[in-house]
């Protein structure tokens, strides 16, 4: 027994599945096997395309039930312990799912068209009725709050602020970086030592701009005695300490 169909009103293997369960008016969970597969396989035959795509689509879908039929056909296997597994469950799987999604289709279709045919008035609203706002009563907002109560309420809201105060990072200065060139500060103490020859430590200090500046010159005079270009001397304790120019 065979049905003859027409491609054009199926769109896959399922669809077409379906179609021959329905005609047939078949329980899609007992599938007869040998009758839907030799529809299915009239069908084949009578597909003109020149899709490749498609119809590598319904050859694997036909190989599958042949697959089917195949294992239908063999002798079942009687074992007690195990439950036997019906070849026909994953298709009939499949065919529910997809059933399930076309009728959902089918649905969102019907909701689109639905849509379609309403509309909806544009807003037209006068420009002052946009921009209008109500009034403010300052006396119904105030209520019974008087300006002791109002201070009140503002020296809470100063203390909760000062409560959210680190009291020891907020005391934290701003590091700022102090570029020194330090070519330009050795030239400018060797000229100073070659113009006075001998100069208290004190002074040349003293001269100095800044504390990184006083400690970059002190470690270019510990350098310079270093190297043997100057000699310091200091006559007692906690007198002036003299550098001299060699």
């Amino acid at each position: 027994m065979s049905i003859p169909v027409k491609l054009e009103v199926f769109e896959g293997p399922l669809d077409l599945l379906l179609h021959l369960i329905d005609k047939n008016k078949i329980d899609i969970y007992d599938i007869p096997i040998v009758l839907i597969t030799e529809q299915y396989l009239d069908y084949i035959k009578q597909m003109e395309t020149e899709d490749m795509n498609v119809m590598s689509e319904f050859l694997v879908m036909a190989a599958t039930l042949l697959d089917i039929k195949s294992k239908m056909l063999l002798p079942k296997e009687e074992d007690e312990n195990e439950e036997e597994e019906d070849p026909r469950a994953e298709l009939v799987q499949k065919l529910l799912e997809y059933k399930m999604y076309k009728y959902m289709s089918y649905e969102l279709k019907d909701l689109q068209d639905h849509a379609a045919k309403s509309f909806y008035r544009q807003e037209h609203m006068p420009q002052e009725v946009k921009e209008y706002r109500p009034p403010v009563d300052y006396e119904e907002l105030v209520g019974d709050a008087t300006l002791a109560k109002l201070n009140e309420i503002f020296q809470f809201m100063l203390k909760r602020q000062e409560d959210k105060i680190d009291p020891v990072r907020s005391t934290f200065g701003k590091i700022e970086k102090e570029e020194i060139d330090l070519d330009r500060k050795e030239n400018y103490v060797k000229d100073y030592l070659k113009t006075h020859k001998q100069c208290s430590f004190k002074q040349l200090l003293e001269k100095q701009h800044s504390k990184m500046e006083v400690i970059v010159t002190f470690m270019l005079i510990l350098e310079l005695m270093k190297v043997g270009q100057i000699t310091i001397k200091q006559d007692h304790l906690f007198d002036d300490i003299l550098i001299t120019a060699i």
